[in-house]
């Protein structure tokens, strides 16, 4: 009896603190999503051409930030090890080289954005209508870059410390000032397109100076440097560096995508954003939990508590798994209510109709995928990540390509986007199963 009231007690005390975490994170993390489906509702109505554009555009302009999402990533998790070491001034340093860093990335990325447009479009297979849609779309949202990198920086700051409540404050004011935004400059000021890339650019600008202000505040507090350290900068740049190659491949993968769906037709195409962006909702709302596991697993190993790593991430599994199965069942259940937002062309709903089903087959599976993902960035096992999602993309890439030559349809595209899921998901468990990422200690050697 005492040896199950022990458990009883702590599964309720990881409980409380996932959910700490979780439920603000959530918020914060869907504000991107929120923001593409706000972009998606409003440009939908435009037409099929324009949406079909800004699918393309997304697709890019994500690549191009997404890239660089170590910077939140690999932030988190080293700040939270020294937070579990009990070093809170080195924990703001390392905040503030990540800071920086991101400003140093963002000016090239700004650049080759604003110069790449075109041939971004063309290789993602846009046709001649919606061509000049995603130019215009990609060009006026370079110059939100900086502010992204600079929010997933700070992001990674914050949570490090265990907040998410401050990220998902500022991601309601942003995401409330990019609905009236473009509300008022696509429909209202008639910019069509260019009017909702302005107007997601100045939320983001916005959300970034509210961060940094915060992260400012906080280096004060601490009596941390807000200069640029090279050496400190170097260090970011290279536990980044494993994550990058994660990511670029990640991206790869929903790059391949896109240019398949693309090659099908603008039904189709029009048809795979709609579906990315509900999917993308579900995994940046399953990726809560995963957040949450960044910064309590980074803690653990920071404080050298391998039995509460343990522990957590059971628990984090049981939690992630849960939570896909309630949102693939939504994912069904609520098509009624969201498809009209997005589109009225019967075509397009037409091949909704499937691949909808097909995205919410996985969702418990990429609960799973989410929180495996979580608890290896927290503990800074960025090596393994890397390789095994190159293994993935090597199992994906083939199976999309090949679904024009078989006829399959955005169906078939859809099928191998599930195999994509599960593949990582296998790559993920076994790594996990292992141990070997549990590494203790302030810094991982």
């Amino acid at each position: 009896m005492p040896a199950r009231s022990a458990t009883a007690a702590e599964r309720r005390r990881h409980d409380r603190e996932i959910l700490a975490l979780a439920v603000p994170a959530f918020g914060a993390l869907v504000a991107e999503p929120l923001f593409l489906m706000a972009d998606s509702a409003i440009v939908g109505h435009l037409g099929t051409a324009q949406l079909a554009g800004l699918g393309i555009a997304s697709a890019a302009l994500t690549t191009a930030a997404g890239v660089f999402v170590f910077l939140a990533y690999a932030t988190t998790a080293a700040v939270a090890r020294r937070i579990g070491a009990g070093d809170r001034r080195a924990a703001v340093q390392q905040g503030i080289d990540g800071i920086w860093l991101a400003l140093i990335l963002s000016a090239g990325m700004v650049a080759l954005t604003l110069a790449l447009a075109p041939q971004a479009a063309r290789l993602l297979g846009a046709s001649a209508t919606a061509a000049p849609y995603a130019i215009t779309y990609l060009r006026i949202s370079a110059f939100g870059i900086p502010a992204m990198l600079l929010v997933l920086a700070a992001t990674g700051v914050l949570r490090g410390f265990q907040d998410t409540r401050t990220p998902l404050l500022v991601a309601i004011g942003g995401f409330t000032a990019n609905l009236l935004l473009n509300l008022g400059l696509v429909y209202g000021a008639g910019l069509g397109v260019a009017g909702s890339a302005w107007g997601t650019v100045i939320a983001q600008n916005a959300m970034a100076a509210v961060y940094v202000a915060v992260v400012v505040r906080g280096a004060r507090r601490e009596g941390a440097g807000l200069r640029p350290d090279l050496p400190g900068i170097k260090a970011s740049a290279r536990a980044g560096g494993p994550l990058v190659v994660r990511t670029l491949s990640l991206r790869a993968a929903l790059l391949i995508a896109t240019a398949v769906a693309a090659h099908l037709g603008d039904a189709e195409v029009a048809a795979h954003q709609i579906t990315m962006t509900i999917w993308s909702f579900m995994a940046f709302a399953l990726d809560a939990v995963a957040i949450a596991g960044q910064a309590i697993i980074g803690r653990y190993l920071g404080a050298g508590d391998l039995p509460g790593t343990r522990a957590a991430t059971r628990r984090m599994i049981e939690w992630g798994i849960g939570a896909g199965v309630l949102l693939g069942l939504l994912m069904v259940l609520a098509r009624p209510l969201y498809v009209p937002l997005f589109t009225t062309d019967p075509s397009v709903r037409g091949q909704l109709s499937t691949v909808l089903l097909l995205a919410a087959l996985t969702q418990p599976i990429g609960g799973l995928v989410f929180v495996l993902d979580g608890v290896l960035m927290g503990a800074g096992d960025g090596g393994y990540l890397a390789w095994a999602m190159l293994a993935t993309l090597l199992v994906f890439a083939p199976a999309a390509l090949a679904v024009p030559a078989l006829g399959l349809g955005l169906a078939g595209l859809w099928w191998a986007m599930n195999l994509f899921m599960l593949t990582r998901a296998a790559f993920l468990a076994g790594r996990v199963r292992t141990g070997r990422w549990m590494v203790t200690g302030a810094v991982r050697a």
